[in-house]
């Protein structure tokens, strides 16, 4: 790892599958100037009938369905690797590993301090383990009230304004060659492979939400509060994705594939890593 490599600790380098895909990246080299973004509804009504008989078979913790909404999303990245992937120093980058990364409040009011919370998803994960860790995850953050990421950020703002400029500038520098050190990189947000903002907690609805220069996330996605129609639980959805991952035809298929899995969640029971052999 180093400013003369191309190479990182936290990603593969890999070759675009088009000649389209090569020479994206120096057209737009700036990841805000490549995004795009979809709004649309999903049918969640298999999924919400699921977690409603779970959660009346289960009286060791509840599962939500933020929860179940996250599996969903889970099964899809297993499924469609170029997902996973983002563009740094116009280079095409394959993650090691799936994270999604999604923030809890300490209480639902305009004085509850937001916990970031970070979850590497496995491949012999499915929706019980995952859920169970999700809720494991922000009943600790809630009861200890921080996390490794926030008790770094804190000590960053009490510096000077001048000191922590020249900071973030070494440390964006840094980020830019992948050489940032674990402790600034491991339980951030913008180095997840997927961002998951749930609205529906505060009754809003999904809402555009940018990406980030820094860091390496290149899919974010809002969700907004579950409504009947014609007797059908129906979600919106927004998303936004940085284009030069892959080619609107594969995130096409990917959000197919994601509607998929929303109406048939007993896929979820098996191991993410699990390939889906449907017809889309």
């Amino acid at each position: 790892m180093g400013l003369l490599t191309k190479k990182r600790k936290d990603a593969n380098l890999i070759k675009p599958n088009d000649a389209i895909g090569g020479i994206m990246p120096f057209i737009m080299p700036k990841r805000t100037e490549s995004e795009v973004s979809s709004q649309m509804n999903i049918n969640i009504t298999k999924l919400v009938e699921y977690v409603d008989n779970y959660n009346k078979e289960n009286n060791e913790y509840k599962m939500t369905y933020f929860h179940a909404l996250t599996a969903c999303f889970a099964k899809t990245f297993y499924n469609r690797d170029r997902l996973n992937r983002f563009v740094k120093n116009k280079s095409l980058y394959e993650r090691k590993k799936i994270t999604f990364a999604f923030v809890a409040k300490d209480k639902l009011s305009d004085s509850g301090e937001e916990r970031i919370i970070c979850l590497d998803i496995l491949g012999n994960d499915n929706i019980k383990t995952l859920s169970r860790k999700m809720a494991i995850d922000v009943f600790k953050v809630r009861k200890e009230g921080t996390n490794s990421m926030d008790s770094i950020l804190n000590i960053f703002t009490k510096l000077p304004k001048f000191i922590l400029s020249i900071i973030v500038k070494i440390v964006m520098f840094l980020d830019n060659h992948g050489i940032n050190p674990k402790a600034l990189t491991e339980g951030d947000t913008n180095y997840a492979s997927l961002i998951l903002s749930n609205l529906g907690s505060i009754k809003s609805n999904s809402i555009y939400h940018h990406l980030n220069e820094y860091g390496t996330n290149s899919i974010v996605a809002t969700i907004g509060t579950i409504r009947e129609e014609n007797n059908e639980k129906i979600v919106d959805l927004q998303i936004t994705l940085d284009e030069r991952i892959a080619d609107g035809f594969y995130f096409v298929k990917s959000i197919q594939l994601l509607e998929k899995i929303a109406s048939k969640p007993e896929l979820l029971e098996e191991n993410f890593k699990n390939k889906i052999d449907v017809e889309l």
